[in-house]
């Protein structure tokens, strides 16, 4: 199963090719209706192909877990495949495939969800397989203890094995002491390893509820006629007492952080992250805006500040980036990364980042990169429509995440009014060393039997 972030939310906020900038604002004109039960039901009608998406969102991922079960939502993710009573283990994939269908999951920090894409008359088997495990799921001791080293082995694939990834996660670590987003979404394998069929049992009857989901269809389909079907398999199933979500503020910095990971591998390797508010978060809703516009400026195509000064300018990186993500539960992190071209020194690569973000402090950006920017992510807004399975995530992520699936629709006039000024300001109150951690990635010696190449998609999660 898929560990994560959606490369659907993720293409919301990545910077395409140009577009024209009259573009009007996007409107996806969803259909939002809410179970008796407390389930919400959000319908996108897309009549271009006879075939459906249907998702099931539960608003529960790795930043509500703890230390000692860190892991847990995505183990549970697994178990779900694991079989009801009506429908035993491997019933479930099969049902979808002989159907012509396909499924899969994903656990981010912030959400778990389900989905299955099908022929448009297919959509009833869907839901109901969906709310047969919504509340039905058996978990024997042999799938789980089975489950637990399939889990424990990806960790090892993605993470352990991985140098950029093993680096991403120290960073989390070390920018947050303590805050929902310190644990990795797989979790750490100390963890994993004492990790209970028990634990994964709490955590379904605790989370796993019509009143903690969103079901999202879209595709040719009729709303009314979804929410009818919604109504049959869902309406049932009766709402339960979530667990209280305890506050968990992560404490103010004071003062740089800075992390070493030794790893087998053949080239060093830089991440910057500086704390910065979510869109749900944010005091002042342009903020976030023009921080995405400001990882825009930096990194947005080979005309970019980075990619033009640092690789092709300077030559003093192979590759450097810079992504910021409004869309989370809590505040979050504005993230740079570089590895060194050869012959370049480490030291080298950080003061020319730092030289980089000290610019966004104290000069304006020019309307020329503000508009190239503003342009591009008119056109990824627009090209992310094209697939429905864009649109249910887009629909399903936001709605889960709690700013409302309506903010997707307001993303490119908030782009569009950010000021250089503004990219100033905001550059000014949060890339600051005093909010900065940075980890750095240390090679040693890669034995003959150890040595595996990371994959460069592997660097962030």
């Amino acid at each position: 199963m898929k560990t994560l972030l959606l490369a659907a939310l993720a293409g919301l906020l990545c910077i395409a090719s140009a577009t024209s900038s009259q573009q009007p604002g996007l409107k996806l004109n969803a259909h939002e209706y809410e179970l008796d039960n407390g389930m919400k039901v959000l319908v996108k009608p897309d009549t271009r192909a006879p075939v459906a998406v249907v998702q099931v969102w539960y608003k529960v991922g790795s930043a509500d877990e703890h230390t000692g079960i860190t892991g847990v939502s995505h183990v549970l993710e697994h178990m779900m495949f694991k079989g009801t009573e009506r429908h035993p283990a491997g019933e479930f994939s099969r049902i979808i495939a002989a159907n012509g269908g396909e499924e899969n999951a994903f656990t981010s920090r912030d959400y778990t969800a389900y989905y299955e894409m099908l022929e448009r008359s297919r959509l009833p088997i869907a839901l109901e397989l969906e709310a047969d495990r919504m509340r039905n799921l058996t978990m024997s001791k042999d799938a789980f203890l089975k489950e637990i080293e399939v889990v424990k082995e990806e960790r090892r694939l993605r993470t352990d094995d991985s140098p950029p990834s093993l680096t991403y996660e120290q960073l989390n670590a070390t920018a947050f002491n303590h805050g929902p987003y310190h644990h990795p979404i797989i979790g750490w394998m100390s963890d994993l390893e004492h990790l209970t069929i028990e634990d994964a049992r709490r955590w379904y009857d605790s989370w796993y509820a019509p009143n903690n989901a969103t079901l999202v269809v879209v595709g040719d389909v009729e709303p009314a006629a979804v929410r009818k079907l919604a109504e049959r398999y869902f309406g049932d199933i009766p709402a339960k007492k979530l667990p209280d979500r305890e506050p968990r503020p992560e404490a103010p910095q004071r003062g740089e952080r800075r992390a070493v990971v030794k790893a087998p591998a053949e080239l060093p390797y830089l991440m910057q992250a500086y704390k910065t508010p979510a869109l749900l978060m944010s005091e002042h809703v342009w903020e976030p805006y023009a921080l995405a516009v400001a990882a825009g400026v930096l990194d947005a195509g080979r005309s970019s500040r980075l990619s033009q000064r640092l690789v092709r300018g300077q030559q003093v990186a192979a590759s450097a980036g810079a992504s910021y993500d409004l869309y989370s539960r809590y505040d979050d992190l504005f993230l740079l990364d570089s590895t060194p071209a050869s012959g370049r020194g480490m030291a080298e690569v950080e003061q020319a980042l730092d030289r980089e973000i000290d610019k966004l402090r104290t000069k304006l950006v020019t309307q020329a990169e503000l508009d190239r920017v503003k342009a591009q992510v008119v056109a990824s807004e627009v090209y992310a429509q094209d697939s429905i399975m864009t649109q249910a995530t887009t629909l399903g992520a936001l709605e889960t995440i709690g700013v409302g699936w309506e903010a997707i629709e307001e993303y490119i006039e908030h782009i569009r009014a950010v000021t250089p000024e503004q990219v100033r300001e905001v550059a000014r109150k949060y890339l600051i060393e005093d909010k900065r951690t940075t980890a750095v990635l240390e090679p040693v010696a890669i034995q003959p039997a150890a040595k595996r190449a990371p994959a460069a998609s592997e660097a962030a999660q």
